[in-house]
């Protein structure tokens, strides 16, 4: 396999969700720049599939260290605290951005941002844009990434990041007839979104396989806190195709009750405080005990009710969720819904700084392959609000890298094309590894963990990497790599899983008792790079 074509570039954005697209316009007021999008620019990815909202500190009555204190708690005191405040102070600012390029959220009689309650927040600071609120952002970014001199390449699949020196100078990706395409640029963003399809039920696109995650790593990033990943208490569970998909915490912002199949409101017994809009973490377990101990729906679920809410009320402010239900024959107006925890979100990711440097020269993060910013659980909300904030800040930062010269004939290439070429003489589909790989992730890393389970799965997935993945047509290269990519993901999440021994936020382990609180934990991040994985330890509050 050969190169067939060499982009170069100051600066290369790898990522068209909303943290990608924003970097990227920031980027091109300081030189050239490169997107690249695994799929179409501004379609791929979970920014546009993104439903409830956007955190921002609008209203007087409302603070910036009251955003920060719910944004903490929510993450158990994981949050890395220059990061957290870094959020909350410019997501203001950056709504402001998306309303002056022409976004259209929904608004009150008083016709200032309308903002709901989302779970974990003591003030309503949500903004939306009826449940459609990603969507009407990357139409938004894409709009004025129009108006930038970027360079777009759709359906390219970056396979993996080219390093010399110790410094990344670009990255090798396969396009969509399976040509080999070298990128070379003076610094890299990484913003390809998250990883949960490495497990069996998520509801992550179609392109959250963590490739951002494992090229990093293999670049000699170092990453945080990978055991962290958050399981959405609401994804559908019936018909079986549509296992997954995200119900939006818009719903239960909107007054949707959770029961069992005795009809109890069940939160009562998990936080009868703040019920249905307690932090993620709580309601996902809350409702997998409930399924586990017997109490569940006939589909292996509970009930999401929203039907004593007013016709007009769902129509308008819950449209997508209405339409969603209707094709699979519930009318959400007049029934309840039957949802299970799902995949949904890595709270970890590369380590980066406020400016968004990672530890590897050259290369930057932002969006949710980059860690620290959520902690041990994310808020419902503050996902699209990061991609803004710290999509901006990388691509300022990258854009005042130095100009370099580059290397046409870099032999930094010749790892991936030997890669590619073994692809060519394996032996098994790379769909049937993929869905081992989930089902083992999914069985023996979910929401409960223990130390007998983590050390099984990550044996399986040793198991798999040693599999010959066989690529006979050009398309299939491309799924080899993300499949490797996939691996080396769900390892880092195993890996740091049995690090922590502790229960903290959305990361349980049931075979270890402890007698602190999370405020109190002597555990701080989990640290894993090729030179090991480690944890912090410190003393208890």
């Amino acid at each position: 396999m050969k190169v067939r074509e060499i982009i170069s570039s100051h600066v290369l954005v790898i990522g068209s969700g909303g943290a990608g697209v924003r970097a990227a316009i920031e980027a091109s007021a300081h030189g050239e720049c490169v997107l690249v999008a695994k799929t179409i620019a501004g379609k791929g990815g979970c920014t546009i599939m993104a439903e409830g909202g956007y955190n921002a500190v609008l209203n007087c009555d409302d603070k910036t260290d009251d955003h920060f204190a719910d944004t903490m708690k929510g993450g158990a005191f994981l949050n890395n605290l220059e990061l957290v405040r870094t959020l909350v102070t410019e997501s203001p600012e950056r709504i402001r951005d998306l309303l002056s390029w022409g976004a259209v959220f929904d608004v009150t009689g008083e016709c200032s941002l309308a903002q709901r309650p989302f779970g974990g927040q003591c003030f309503p600071r949500t903004c939306f844009a009826g449940d459609r609120t990603g969507h009407e952002m990357m139409i938004t970014l894409m709009d004025r990434l129009a108006a930038t001199q970027v360079r777009i390449c759709h359906e390219v699949t970056i396979i993996s990041l080219l390093c010399e020196g110790g410094r990344v100078i670009g990255a090798a990706g396969l396009n969509r007839n399976g040509e080999l395409i070298e990128f070379l640029a003076d610094a890299v963003v990484l913003a390809t979104g998250g990883g949960t399809r490495v497990y069996d039920i998520s509801t992550n696109s179609t392109s959250g396989t963590g490739d951002g995650y494992a090229m990093g790593f293999r670049a000699g990033a170092e990453l945080i806190d990978m055991e962290q990943v958050q399981f959405h208490p609401t994804g559908a569970v019936y018909p079986w195709d549509a296992r997954g998909r995200l119900v939006t915490e818009a719903v239960r912002g909107e007054g949707g009750v959770l029961k069992n199949a005795l009809g109890e409101r069940f939160m009562t017994r998990y936080d009868p405080q703040r019920m249905e809009l307690s932090t993620r973490d709580v309601v996902a377990r809350a409702a997998a005990t409930e399924i586990r101990e017997g109490r569940g729906t006939p589909h292996g679920g509970v009930w999401l009710d929203i039907s004593h809410r007013s016709s007009e009320e769902i129509e308008t402010r819950l449209p997508t969720m209405l339409e969603q239900f209707l094709m699979f024959g519930v009318d959400i107006r007049k029934e309840p819904m039957e949802v299970a925890p799902t995949a949904h979100h890595i709270m970890g990711g590369l380590r980066i700084d406020p400016e968004c440097r990672t530890s590897v020269p050259g290369l930057f993060a932002c969006g949710e392959v980059a860690g620290g910013v959520h902690g041990a659980n994310r808020l419902g909300g503050n996902a699209l609000a990061e991609t803004q904030v710290f999509g901006r800040r990388a691509g300022d930062s990258v854009g005042k890298e130095p100009v370099r010269e580059k290397n046409l004939n870099n032999s930094a290439i010749q790892p991936v094309i030997k890669t590619l070429m073994e692809f060519s003489e394996g032996h098994n589909p790379a769909h049937e590894v993929r869905a081992r790989l989930q089902e083992a992730m999914w069985n023996g890393a979910g929401i409960f963990r223990n130390k007998d389970a983590l050390q099984q799965t990550l044996s399986e997935i040793d198991s798999l990497d040693q599999v010959r993945m066989k690529a006979t047509i050009p398309e299939e290269f491309a799924e080899c790599c993300i499949v490797k990519n996939m691996m080396t993901t769900a390892r880092l999440i195993v890996r740091s899983a049995l690090t922590r021994e502790e229960s903290r936020g959305a990361h349980v382990r049931t075979d270890i008792t402890q007698d602190w609180d999370n405020a109190s934990s002597p555990f701080g991040h989990t640290h894993i790079s090729q030179k090991g994985v480690s944890i912090e330890h410190r003393e208890a509050a």
